[in-house]
C-alpha cells in the first residue's frame, strides 16, 4: 500500500490535510439543513374538483369522465385515482417515480387548462395541488376566543400570517376555519318576477361590473401617461347601486330589487382548541433550511405578537416540530455519545495509545463523511443521523484491524515505524476488500424503488460515506499516527485487557475449534439445523411495511351518518370533545369540523370538505412513552366503539409511504348496484375476520336527494328552456359567486347572489321560485317542475377509469398486518364472482410490491458485485464460497433477536439483514486472508486454519464490539423505526462472531482453496 507509505512519510502533509477536513466537517455539521423528516419529492398530485350541488352521478359523466381521458394521455402516468363525493372531486395523478415532479406538474396543469372549456361552465374551481413532505406545519398555532366579532380574529389571524411570512424560511402560511368575507345578494323573485326582470340581466350585469379592465397608456408631449378606471366596485353602497335596468325611464337599480348585506360565507370549516372557538395559523418550511435556526427567528416574532393581542384574544402555539426535532436530534446526540463511550471500552484490550488512535479515527470519517453527504444534497434528518450512528460501530472496524496487526508486529520486535509500513501493506488488501464488500451490502438500500427507497436512501448513504472515509482515514492518518503514538511493548502478550481477552479465547475457543475440525461434517449439519430452526421463526414474527410513529401524536376520526349536516356533525364532534377533556394524559385537543386538520404529518394529508366529517388532532403529554400512547389508544377505541351516532376511528400516525388503510380490497366491475352488492360481502367477511378494526364501504349506503322533475312539454309550451330551470334552481340552493371585489381597505369580498334564506338551504327555496321564460314572463317554478326523492350513491371511486368499489380496513393493536391480510386475501380467492368483475388489493400490499418491485434486479447486481470484490481479493472461487457461507449464520441471531423482542421482520429490519451480510462478509475475509498468507508461508493446512482462527479472532471479536456497542443506544430507543434496525444487527453480529469462527475454518477445511507458497511461480 504505497499511501500507507506515503502518508508516514509525509506526515506534516496528511497532518494538515486532515486538519481541514475536521475544520470542514464541524462547519458542515452547523450549517447543514435540518429537518424531522427526509425531503422527498413525490411525483402525485391531487386535482381538486369543487362543483357545490353536483350529484356523484353527474360529476362522473360531466367531470371526471373527460378529465380522466385527457389525463391518461399524458407520459409516465402511471395511476389515475378518482373520488367522487357530492360537489367535490378528487382525483389522484400518479406518475412514474422517476419522472422529474416539476415537469409533470406544469404538463398536468396545460392538460387541465386544455380541457377545462369542455366542461360545465359553472364549474367553483379546478386546482392542482402540489404534495410534498416539505408542506407540513411545522408551526399550528391557535388565536382562541369565545366573544370576540369574527372581523377581528379575521384581521389578527392576517396580521400574523403577513408577520410570518416575512421569515424567508417560511411558506405556505395559511389561515383556517375562518370564513371568507362576502356579500350577500338576496334576490326578491316575486319582485323581479313582477318587474320581469330576467336573471341572466340581473347577473351580467353583475359580472360586466366586477370586471376591471386596465384603460391602457397615452402619450401627452414627451411623456407615457397610464389611464386607469373606476369601474369596479369599492363598498356594498356601489354594490346596492347598481344600475340593472330602465323602464318607461324609470331605473332600476340592485337595491330596489335585492337585499345587499356584508356577511362571512357559510361556515365550511369549524375549529376548536381544546373545545374553546379559535382560529389556526399554519405554516410549513420551505426545503433546505435548518428547523432550529428557523425557530430562532419565529420565536421573537411571535412573542412580539402574543404581546400586542386584545385581551380577549389568546394565542396559544399548541404544536411546533421544530420542539420534536430538537427534542429527537439532542435524543439521537446522546445516543451517539453513549454510542461513543461504549465503543471507547471496548478498544481497551489494544491499549490506551491504540485506543486513542482508533477513537480518532472516529471525528475523521464523520467529518469526511458529513462534508460528503451535505455535497450530495442530503440533509440532518432522524434517519441520515441513524445512519451515522450505525456507521459508528462499524468505522472504526478498519482502524482496530491496521492497529491491532501493526501492534503484532511491534510485538514481535519490530519499529515503530517499520510496524506501521509492514503492517498497513500486510492488511491493506483486506481492509480495501472488506469496506468494498460492505458498501456492496448498503448499495441495494441507495437504489430501493419508489416512495419507500426515497425515504430511507439518506440512511445508507450516510453509512457508505463514512465507511468509505474511515477506509481511507485507516490506510492514511492511522499509520502515521501509530508510528508516533505507539510504543514498543515491556510484553510482547500486550496489556492486562488483552491478555485476558487472549487467555479467554485461547482457552474457550481454541477447544471448541479443534474438536470442530475432527468432525467437520457433523459440525455444519449442526450449523444447518441451527439456522433451519431460525427460518422457522420467521411465519411467527410475521412480516409488516412500516411501524407506527412514536410521537405522542394520533387522530380521532368522525364519521357522521350519511348526509348528516354540519350542525349536526358539530355536535358529535362536541360529545366526543367532552368524553376525552376527562383524561389527564391529552394536552392538546383540535377539532375540525367539515374538514380535517391541516396537515402535521408527512404522510398524513389533510380530509378535504365535507359536512358529515369531523377530524380531532389530539396530542398528549410530553413524555409520553410509545407503549403508553398505544395502551391509551386502545383504550379510547373500546370507549368509542359502540358509540351510537357515528363511526369514531382512533388511528394512530404510521410511518412510510401514505396508505389509505392497511387493508383494501379493490372491487372492480361497471354495475354500481353490483360492485355495492360484493362490497357488502367483502364488509361482512372482514368484520368476521380477527384483528380487522374500522371497516369502512363508502358504498353500503344510498343517500336519499331531491330531484326537480321537470315537465317538458309544460316547459316548452311556455318558451321555457331547461338550462334556465337549472340555473334559477342552483341560485337558490347554492347561490352563484359572481367574483370579488376589493374595498377601500384593501378587504377582499366575495359577492354571492342568492335568493333570500338561512344560512343553509331548506326544502323551502323551492317555495315562490320563478323562471323567466323568452318572453320575459316569469312562471312559476313548481309549474312546470315536480320534486321528487330520489336514491343516488354516496360516492363513486375510479382507478385508472374503472369504476372500483373500496373496501378498507384498519388492524388492531397486538395482531400482525401480514397476518390479517393474508387471512382477508385467503377469503377474497374463495368468494365468487360474477363475469367482469374481479378483486385487486391495495394497501400495504400495494406499498410492499412498490416498495420492493425491481428490488430483485438490484440484488442481483449485489450478490455479483460480491463476488467480484472477493474474486479480486483472493482468486478463487472456493475462498468465495467459503467466506459466503458466513450469511446465513447471522440470520439465525437476527431472527431469534427480533422474535424475542417481540418485532416483526418489517422493511426496516430487511435493510438491517442486507447491512447484515456485507458486516459478516467483512469479518470473513480477514479470517480466510490470513489463513491463506499462512498457507502461503509454508504452514500446514489446520495449523493455519487454527493460527488464523486465534489471531484473527481478536479483532473480529473487537469490531463486532465496537459495532454492537455503537448500535445499542438505537436498540434500546422508543423509536419504533428505526429499533429494528439495530436489533438485527445486534442479534445477526453475536450469532455470526460466534457461530461463524468454528463454521467458517470448518468449511475451509472441507474445501481449501489452492494457494501459491512464496518463492513459487
Amino acid at each position: 500500500m504505497k499511501i500507507s507509505e506515503y502518508a508516514v512519510k509525509n506526515y506534516q502533509f496528511t497532518l494538515v490535510i486532515f486538519l481541514m477536513v475536521v475544520a470542514l466537517g464541524v462547519s458542515t455539521l452547523l450549517n447543514m439543513p435540518r429537518a424531522e423528516d427526509p425531503e422527498m419529492k413525490v411525483p402525485f398530485f391531487p386535482v381538486v374538483v369543487i362543483y357545490p350541488g353536483a350529484s356523484p352521478e353527474d360529476l362522473e359523466e360531466l367531470v371526471v369522465d373527460p378529465m380522466e381521458k385527457a389525463i391518461s394521455e399524458l407520459e409516465d402516468v402511471a395511476e389515475i385515482k378518482s373520488f367522487i363525493n357530492d360537489g367535490i372531486v378528487i382525483l389522484r395523478v400518479d406518475f412514474d417515480f422517476k419522472a422529474d415532479v416539476e415537469s409533470k406538474y406544469q404538463e398536468l396543469v396545460r392538460e387541465i387548462n386544455t380541457v377545462r372549456g369542455k366542461l360545465p361552465q359553472d364549474i367553483y374551481s379546478i386546482e392542482v395541488r402540489r404534495v410534498t413532505p416539505s408542506d407540513v406545519s411545522i408551526l399550528q398555532i391557535a388565536l382562541v376566543s369565545e366573544n370576540a366579532p369574527r372581523e377581528l380574529l379575521k384581521q389578527q389571524a392576517e396580521t400574523l400570517q403577513e408577520e410570518l411570512e416575512k421569515i424567508p424560511e417560511l411558506k405556505k402560511v395559511e389561515i383556517h376555519g375562518l370564513s371568507e368575507q362576502s356579500v350577500r345578494v338576496e334576490l326578491q323573485m316575486e319582485k323581479i318576477a313582477r318587474l320581469r326582470l330576467p336573471l341572466n340581466l340581473i347577473l351580467g350585469t353583475l359580472q360586466s361590473e366586477i370586471a376591471n379592465i386596465p384603460g391602457g397608456s397615452i402619450v401627452a408631449g414627451d411623456k407615457v401617461f397610464n389611464v386607469t378606471t373606476d369601474g369596479n366596485y369599492s363598498s356594498v353602497e356601489d354594490i346596492e347601486n347598481t344600475l340593472i335596468s330602465g323602464i318607461n325611464g324609470q331605473s332600476i337599480r340592485l337595491k330596489d330589487i335585492a337585499n345587499v348585506s356584508s356577511d362571512f360565507t357559510v361556515d365550511n370549516h369549524i375549529t376548536r382548541l381544546n373545545s374553546y372557538r379559535c382560529v389556526l395559523v399554519t405554516a410549513a418550511q420551505k426545503p433546505g433550511y435548518n428547523i432550529s435556526e428557523t425557530k430562532v427567528k419565529y420565536e421573537p416574532l411571535l412573542a412580539d405578537f402574543k404581546e400586542n393581542l386584545p385581551d380577549n384574544i389568546a394565542m396559544i402555539k399548541h404544536f411546533d416540530q421544530a420542539e420534536n426535532v430538537n427534542k429527537r436530534l439532542t435524543q439521537l446526540g446522546i445516543d451517539f455519545l453513549i454510542a461513543i463511550f461504549l465503543v471507547s471500552i471496548t478498544l481497551l484490550p489494544l491499549g490506551f495509545r491504540a485506543a486513542f488512535i482508533v477513537m480518532i479515527s472516529i471525528p475523521l470519517s464523520l467529518a469526511i463523511g458529513l462534508v460528503l453527504l451535505n455535497l450530495l444534497g442530503y440533509q440532518l434528518n432522524q434517519l441520515s443521523i441513524v445512519g451515522l450512528v450505525v456507521a459508528l460501530g462499524l468505522l472504526v472496524d478498519d482502524s482496530i484491524v491496521v492497529v491491532e496487526n501493526i501492534e503484532r508486529w511491534l510485538r514481535n520486535g519490530y519499529s515503530k515505524y517499520d510496524a506501521a509500513i509492514k503492517g498497513t501493506q500486510q492488511i491493506g488488501l483486506a481492509v480495501v476488500g472488506c469496506t468494498a464488500t460492505l458498501i456492496i451490502a448498503f448499495l441495494p438500500l441507495v437504489f430501493l424503488p419508489e416512495a419507500s427507497g426515497d425515504f430511507i436512501r439518506s440512511l445508507p448513504m450516510a453509512v457508505i460515506l463514512c465507511v468509505l472515509a474511515s477506509m481511507i482515514v485507516a490506510l492514511t492518518i492511522i499509520p502515521f499516527l501509530s508510528s508516533v503514538i505507539l510504543k514498543k511493548h515491556s510484553s510482547e502478550s500486550g496489556n492486562v485487557f488483552l491478555q485476558t481477552l487472549q487467555k479467554v479465547i485461547h482457552k474457550s475457543y481454541a477447544p471448541f475449534l479443534d474438536a470442530a475440525l475432527k468432525r467437520p461434517v457433523v459440525t455444519l449439519l449442526l450449523a444447518l439445523v441451527i439456522f433451519a430452526g431460525a427460518l422457522s421463526l420467521i411465519p411467527i414474527i410475521g412480516f409488516s411495511l412500516f411501524p407506527p410513529s412514536e410521537k405522542p401524536q394520533f387522530m380521532i376520526n368522525i364519521n357522521g351518518p350519511i348526509q348528516t349536516n354540519m350542525k349536526k356533525t358539530d355536535q358529535i364532534a362536541r360529545e366526543i370533545e367532552a368524553i376525552i377533556s376527562q383524561y389527564p394524559e391529552i394536552e392538546y385537543y383540535t377539532t375540525n369540523v367539515g374538514k380535517g386538520n391541516p396537515q402535521v404529518y408527512y404522510n398524513e394529508i389533510q380530509e378535504p370538505e365535507r359536512n358529515d366529517f369531523a377530524q380531532i388532532f389530539v396530542q398528549l403529554k410530553e413524555n409520553t412513552l410509545i407503549h403508553e400512547k398505544t395502551a391509551f389508544i386502545n383504550q379510547l377505541r373500546q370507549v368509542f366503539k359502540q358509540y351510537p351516532e357515528a363511526k369514531i376511528a382512533v388511528n394512530n400516525f404510521e410511518q412510510g409511504p401514505p396508505v389509505l388503510a392497511p387493508i383494501e380490497v379493490r372491487l372492480f366491475g361497471n354495475n354500481l348496484d353490483t360492485l355495492r352488492s360484493l362490497a357488502k360481502d367483502v364488509e361482512n367477511m372482514i368484520e368476521l375476520t380477527k384483528g380487522a378494526i374500522y371497516i369502512s364501504n363508502p358504498l353500503s349506503h344510498l343517500k336519499s336527494g331531491f330531484k326537480v322533475k321537470i315537465n317538458k312539454e309544460k316547459a316548452s309550451a311556455l318558451s321555457i328552456s331547461a338550462v334556465d330551470i337549472d340555473r334559477t334552481i342552483r341560485l337558490a340552493a347554492e347561490g352563484f359567486n359572481m367574483g370579488k371585489f376589493n374595498d377601500e381597505e384593501n378587504n377582499e369580498y366575495n359577492i354571492i347572489v342568492t335568493t333570500p334564506k338561512e344560512e343553509r338551504a331548506t326544502l323551502d327555496v323551492f317555495n315562490n321560485l320563478y323562471v323567466n321564460n323568452r318572453a320575459g314572463v316569469s312562471i312559476p317554478l313548481l309549474q312546470v317542475a315536480d320534486i321528487e326523492l330520489e336514491a343516488s350513491p354516496v360516492t363513486i371511486r375510479h382507478f385508472n377509469k374503472a369504476r372500483i368499489a373500496s373496501v378498507t380496513a384498519f388492524v388492531d393493536n397486538g395482531y400482525l398486518n401480514d397476518e390479517v391480510i393474508n387471512e382477508v386475501i385467503q377469503k377474497m380467492e374463495a368468494m365468487p364472482m360474477p363475469k367482469g368483475y374481479y378483486f385487486k388489493m391495495g394497501g400495504e400490499v400495494e406499498t410492499r410490491e412498490k416498495s420492493f418491485g425491481g428490488f430483485g434486479s438490484v440484488i442481483i447486481v449485489t450478490v455479483f458485485l460480491f463476488i467480484a470484490v472477493l474474486i479480486l481479493e483472493f482468486g478463487t472461487f472456493k475462498s468465495i464460497m467459503i467466506v459466503l457461507s458466513v450469511i446465513p449464520l447471522g440470520i439465525v441471531g437476527a431472527v431469534i433477536a427480533l422474535y424475542l423482542t417481540g418485532n416483526s421482520l418489517s422493511f426496516v429490519a430487511i435493510v438491517g439483514l442486507i447491512a447484515l451480510a456485507g458486516i459478516e462478509v467483512k469479518n470473513s475475509i480477514l479470517l480466510v486472508d490470513f489463513t491463506n498468507q499462512l498457507r502461503e508461508e509454508g504452514m500446514p493446512l489446520e495449523e493455519a486454519i487454527r493460527e488464523a482462527g486465534e489471531v484473527r479472532f481478536l479483532p473480529i471479536i473487537l469490531t463486532s464490539l465496537t459495532a454492537i456497542g455503537g448500535l445499542i443506544p438505537i436498540a434500546i430507543s422508543t423509536n419504533p423505526l428505526i429499533a429494528p434496525l439495530a436489533i438485527v444487527l445486534i442479534g445477526g453480529l453475536i450469532s455470526s462472531t460466534v457461530l461463524s469462527r468454528v463454521v467458517t475454518p470448518v468449511v475451509y477445511k472441507l474445501i481449501p482453496p489452492k494457494v501459491k507458497l512464496k518463492g513459487e511461480e
